[in-house]
């Protein structure tokens, strides 16, 4: 995972994470190799999150079974 920084994705689809209003995390597919989160609420001003496929799969893996 990279740290978090304030990168403008112009090409990113972003999608909400949950159903509620803007105050969900946000997920896209930033670059080829990178999915990216960011708050909802601050949108193009947040910062961007970055992990690899294979960390992101891991980090959602240990949000459902409870690891985090």
């Amino acid at each position: 995972m990279d740290r978090a920084r304030s990168f403008h994705f112009p090409a990113a689809a972003w999608r909400k994470a949950c159903h509620a209003n803007n105050t969900c995390v946000e997920v896209a597919r930033i670059t080829d190799d990178r999915v990216g989160a960011r708050d909802g609420k601050q949108g193009e001003a947040s910062p961007v999150i970055r992990f690899t496929p294979d960390e992101w799969r891991s980090f959602t893996h240990r949000i459902r079974t409870g690891d985090v």
